[in-house]
């Protein structure tokens, strides 16, 4: 999926569409038991109601593509006979009818997220699912939606999101009608979903239904056992794979790896992500190995040191896997520290940095033309 379809399907979750979509939640405790259950169509929910329940859904399609929405490609074998498979199909064709497939699902959850993470018992979960049927409209030659048009094509998906039930604490509460504050209970809220997922994936005008898109709130950690229970996957978490990559650049590059050489490469990538983020039809940006290796021979480093990256590679994460971009870049400012000192440096002023050697003792040397703050406080440079 591309940042259009995600797009697009965001905006299918709007309220005042009225758009037909059922809904079914499953309560449970911090220990698994179901505490309760319900179906109903989203536009028979008073509008208030509606507006929340599509915010929840909505965040399932939020966040980078490769860091919490993750693209999942079930193999040819999965695709053929897979738990996995066999139960997103069942949840999908029976339109969250099929009781046996609901509660092999809230028993996944149970077992791969719920009873992992138990340990707060003053927290529950809701297990949101929500099934609709998108009839969508034909294309004219320039690939442009056709309003109105008689529908070629009809892209039905489940949508699944793991939801913590947080337990507030008493205190004052405001009440409107008498203007006055008085005490109020401790009550049970619904957060924002951790984990969910989308089936099948909606790729170029349409259903792909070998693939789907995983969500996760916490890109250093996808929670792995959930991932490998419901969508039979496993792919590196986003700050690992940051993690990795870097840990691979230093002890290869080992002493090439510096300040100059580091500073090319992360305004490379973050150029290439540029141009590819332009594109709204484009795909995450995936580098392979020779393309990584591609780019480090650009920015300065030996044949060598770039033979012994590629050498490593393979270990480090596969000899055929390919490394999401937007992962492997520096994201904001970048950051550098030495013992005792900090220096944080916005993403377009990295190139006024230089480092030197002076009477034998290397320094980074920071321009200071313009105006100068100490703790926000202007001061004589």
């Amino acid at each position: 999926m591309n940042q259009r379809d995600v797009a697009r399907l965001k905006r299918r979750l709007n309220p005042e569409r009225n758009d037909p979509a059922l809904i079914h939640g499953y309560y449970l405790d911090g220990s698994g038991r179901l505490i309760s259950a319900f179906a109903q169509s989203a536009v028979s929910l008073p509008q208030e109601e509606n507006e929340k329940y599509m915010a929840l859904f909505k965040r399932l399609l939020s966040g980078a593509l490769g860091q919490n929405l993750l693209p999942i490609q079930f193999t040819p074998a999965q695709l053929l006979d897979s738990p996995q498979y066999r139960l997103l199909t069942a949840l999908r064709d029976s339109a969250l009818e099929d009781q046996n497939a609901l509660e092999a699902l809230c028993q996944r959850v149970v077992e791969d997220y719920i009873l992992p993470s138990a340990g707060d018992k003053e927290q529950n979960y809701l297990v949101l699912l929500m099934y609709d049927a998108y009839d969508l409209p034909p294309k004219d030659q320039n690939d442009q939606a056709v309003p109105g048009g008689e529908s070629e094509t009809v892209y039905s998906y489940i949508l699944c999101g793991i939801c913590p039930v947080k337990r507030t604490r008493p205190g004052l509460s405001y009440f409107v009608n008498e203007n006055q504050f008085h005490s109020r209970d401790a009550d049970w809220m619904v957060a924002p979903p951790e984990a969910g997922f989308l089936f099948p994936a909606f790729e170029d005008h349409g259903p792909n239904l070998g693939a789907a898109l995983y969500y996760t709130k916490d890109t250093a950690g996808a929670h792995q056992a959930l991932l490998q229970g419901l969508l039979g996957a496993d792919p590196v978490p986003a700050a690992q794979q940051r993690e990795t990559f870097q840990s691979l650049l230093s002890d290869t590059l080992s002493e090439e790896c510096s300040l100059d050489l580091i500073q090319s490469v992360n305004q490379t990538l973050s150029q290439m992500l540029q141009e590819q983020k332009a594109d709204k039809d484009a795909p995450p940006l995936k580098l392979s190995k020779a393309e990584i290796s591609a780019v480090l021979d650009r920015c300065g480093a030996s044949p060598q040191r770039v033979q012994d990256f590629a050498g490593q590679y393979d270990d480090a994460f596969g000899q055929f896997a390919q490394l999401d971009a937007v992962n492997i870049a520096a994201p904001g400012p970048m950051r550098v520290e030495t013992p005792g000192i900090s220096i944080k440096v916005s993403p377009d002023c990295t190139e006024l940095l230089q480092t030197r050697f002076i009477d034998g003792r290397r320094y980074i040397l920071v321009p200071a033309d313009g105006p100068v703050e100490v703790n926000g406080m202007s001061v004589a440079p």
